[in-house]
């Protein structure tokens, strides 16, 4: 071992430590990592820019248009209520045929998109099967990550490992549909895991009945009357300071059995009034006796009694490229902009309720918002946010409409058989769409997961350094001095055992994309040292990165399930480590099969 392998090994391993401790948002982590092996003069100008112009890059950024195009339409949410619709006297088969869809679908669309479509179906369906939402959460995450194994466009890491076996000197391309002849055996093994075993093994986290018991807001929601001696009568709200005095939020003012919802801070008292209001026990006692003010009960207000007339209760999913994600609540000015009110945060399991306004907000925090149902709409539309439970089963039939179907169809279809690379298909497509006017070029800006583009663009040149150093080769060479301890027949399914076991560790515990660029080239060199064909070995690492079942930051499908289900870190590895240890078993049998040492 030479001094520059010891020095490569020592970034990559504070690189993991990073994206473990998320000290920095990942793409960040991946920029220091790409600046810090730039700086010490591993990598050319050229070499260290070379990811931002990789195809593979490339063919993401327009694949998240294109699934943004296929979004525009409803068609997914439409087929799947639909179908369910037809088999409502089975749950089972309903079932089956949910996470079958969501498989199908996420094979060809983007599955982090796909988990956003569906997770408010999959709330709408957990309450008519009488579920608690948990139940049904992880499993529609570890669908569409097992769908995004299907084909080569079914997950970014597919196309990436595409891309770095392509570098090497031979290597012929993986086909589209190449991924399937394994892919279908794990779907299918995968769907009855979560049809049969899975249930039994994920609690009920969530309330279906209401929300607020869910986000136990006992105490800190009530009902106050302004009394004939108050100060507030003649006041508004701000001129009593309420907000800032006793650190209560005033959400609705009922005046004669009207409610008003708009204005409520400037809105001037009287007495009578009754306030729905947001704050702790100890200063709603505060208030009453400086405010003279009555609480009407002891007994908390729950969902059905805050949603009247039009006012609505809901959970809303921050998602990753919102604007809001790194502020707080109160340099947003929430409020006023979006016309609704935050009333707590649910985060990795736990739920905030106190001092909230001043939180940053993190991506896939779930919030608990109310308001009126015009504001929660747009909320809706926005890409800010995925209301959680909230779904309308129809086809949005725009103009065109159904030429992002065809399109993408049409450009998978010619990609599969060779006519074009997929990369020439996905371009064409959404330049298609561009001059039909179904998408702007705004809506496409915005539909690019530009966290993802960065980190993928960021280590790419790693696998330049691996090989640039030696790196690859010397731990290829340490995995052959194991390899070599066992006969000659067992080598290669100790090898592919090993390389698997090693990639799907790694992923858990850091990016699947930054675990398959080191994996990768290690896999190439290790096969070749013991005279292997490396195809098997590459598959191998590409579908190990992708099968993350057993935490939560291993895949971002994971993540954005994991506040909306209120699961702990424990609900993960109690459902997804015996998944992972059955696939382990599934590729080391039948990846040989399909791909021959």
């Amino acid at each position: 071992m030479n001094i520059d392998i010891i020095i490569v090994l020592s970034i990559l391993l504070i690189g993991f430590i990073l994206f473990l401790m998320e000290y920095f948002t990942i793409d960040v982590t991946a920029l220091i990592i790409l600046a810090t092996f730039f700086g010490l003069g591993y990598l050319t100008t050229n070499e260290a820019v070379s990811g931002f112009s990789n195809p593979a890059v490339i063919t993401i950024g327009l694949l998240f248009i294109l699934s943004s195009a296929i979004q525009k339409t409803g068609l997914l949410e439409y087929l799947v209520i639909t179908i369910n619709r037809l088999l409502r006297s089975s749950r089972k088969l309903g079932l089956a045929v949910y996470y079958l869809t969501i498989s199908i679908a996420s094979s060809l669309i983007n599955n982090t998109a796909i988990v956003a479509i569906f997770m408010p179906v999959t709330i709408r369906l957990a309450h008519r099967y009488g579920l608690s939402p948990s139940k049904m959460l992880i499993p529609l995450s570890y669908a569409a990550i097992l769908g995004g194994t299907l084909t080569l466009v079914g997950t970014s890491t597919n196309l990436l490992v595409n891309s770095i076996y392509l570098g090497y000197e031979g290597a012929m391309p993986l086909g589209m549909f190449e991924f399937l002849r394994y892919g279908i055996i794990i779907l299918i093994i995968g769907t009855i895991y979560l049809l049969f075993i899975a249930p039994k093994l994920i609690p009920s986290r969530t309330v279906t009945s209401s929300l607020t018991r869910s986000y136990h807001l006992g105490g800190y929601l009530t009902e106050m009357r302004v009394k004939k001696d108050s100060p507030l009568v003649g006041k508004s709200c701000l001129d009593r300071s309420i907000n800032q005095n006793y650190d209560v939020t005033v959400l609705d003012i009922i005046r004669e059995k009207k409610h008003i919802v708009n204005n409520i801070r400037r809105t001037v008292l009287e007495e009578g009034d009754i306030l729905f209001v947001r704050g702790t026990l100890e200063n709603f006692i505060r208030m009453k006796e400086v405010e003279g003010i009555t609480l009407l009960t002891d007994e908390k207000l729950t969902q059905s009694e805050l949603e009247q007339e039009d006012n609505e209760l809901v959970e809303c999913l921050l998602t990753d490229d919102s604007d809001l994600v790194g502020k707080s609540l109160m340099s947003t000015n929430f409020r006023q902009v979006f016309g609704a009110f935050i009333l707590a945060i649910r985060r990795e399991g736990d739920i905030f309720r106190k001092k909230i306004a001043h939180m940053k907000l993190n991506a896939f925090d779930t919030l608990l918002v109310y308001g009126p149902s015009k504001k929660i709409s747009t909320l809706s539309d926005r890409g800010d946010f995925i209301v959680l439970g909230k779904v309308e089963a129809r086809l949005q039939k725009e103009r065109f409409w159904w030429v992002s179907i065809y399109v993408v169809l049409i450009s998978i279809f010619f990609a599969s058989i060779g006519y074009i690379p997929i990369m020439k298909g996905a371009f064409i497509s959404v330049v298609i769409l561009f001059c039909l006017k179904i998408i702007s070029a705004q809506e496409s800006y915005q539909s690019i997961h530009w966290q993802v583009i960065i980190l993928i663009a960021a280590l790419i040149p790693i696998g330049i350094v691996l090989q640039k150093t030696g790196t690859a080769d010397w731990i290829g060479n340490n995995i052959s001095k194991f390899i070599y301890l066992f006969s000659a027949d067992l080598q290669p399914f100790i090898l592919l055992g090993t390389i698997y076991f090693i990639t799907m560790v790694l992923t858990e515990i850091s990016s699947n994309v930054a675990t398959a660029i080191i994996m990768v080239p290690i896999a190439i060199s290790v096969s070749a040292q013991l005279g292997l064909e490396s195809r098997p070995f590459v598959f191998a690492v590409a579908f190990a990165a992708s099968a993350s079942f057993i935490t939560p930051i291993g895949y971002q499908t994971n993540l954005m399930v994991y506040g909306p289900g209120g699961y702990k870190f424990s609900d993960y590895i109690r459902v997804g480590l015996p998944l992972s240890l059955l696939l382990f078993i599934v590729a080391i049998l039948f990846i040989p099969r399909i791909w021959s040492f």
